[in-house]
């Protein structure tokens, strides 16, 4: 297997997952319902702080430099976007890093930065289209770069992944990992809008 493979391997598995968290619900499940630019900020801003704590912690404890040298490049760039945005964050931390943070080794947090990726930028996608929506270009530019940024990074974790997985023992855990974290994040979506009362499925 190649890290490629992989990706495509999570993809097949979590199309349905992602591409419901790449819909609209997904910003009306971060915002609990409050549908206003202010509050989808504050929810943008509570992913990247989570991101942030996330990362900086691997990236102070991996075992492999150039992996702990990606995290800390993660950890920076989600700082840097946390404090560029005008909101203060709200006091919820998404699922999927109660997965992250459990990881261990950096083949499975590796696996698991896929996931994040793959997750994070459906959602900046639909940051992009919300304030496209609210004739905001300047703050949709902005989560349009910033998706174009954790599509760069997970690129340099693919790399990683073709550098440091010896066996298929290890592409199957980091797809595991992938895998574990978008599952994570769509239970937490779908259950969010069960409890707000909207159907989480499309309706045909």
């Amino acid at each position: 297997m190649t890290a490629a493979d992989l990706i495509d391997a999570v993809r097949d598995d979590q199309q349905t997952e992602l591409s419901r968290l790449g819909s609209s619900k997904t910003l009306y499940a971060d915002t609990r319902g409050e549908m206003d630019p202010d509050a989808v900020l504050a929810a943008a801003a509570a992913r990247e702080q989570a991101a942030h704590a996330t990362f900086d912690a691997w990236s102070d404890d991996d075992a492999d430099d150039d992996a702990a040298a990606l995290f800390a490049d993660a950890a920076d760039e989600t700082a840097e976007r946390r404090n560029g945005i005008d909101a203060e964050p709200v006091d919820r931390t998404p699922a999927m890093h109660d997965v992250l943070d459990d990881l261990d080794g950096t083949v499975q947090r590796l696996g698991g930065f896929v996931g994040w990726s793959l997750v994070d930028k459906k959602v900046k996608e639909q940051y992009t289209g919300f304030f496209t929506g609210q004739a905001d270009p300047q703050t949709a530019s902005t989560f349009r770069s910033a998706g174009s940024d954790v599509v760069d990074l997970r690129e340099d974790a693919v790399d990683l992944l073709d550098a440091v997985c010896e066996s298929d023992d290890d592409w199957d855990a980091a797809e595991a990992a992938a895998i574990d974290v978008i599952s994570t994040a769509y239970d937490e979506y779908f259950e969010t809008l069960e409890d707000l009362g909207v159907n989480p499925k499309p309706v045909c």
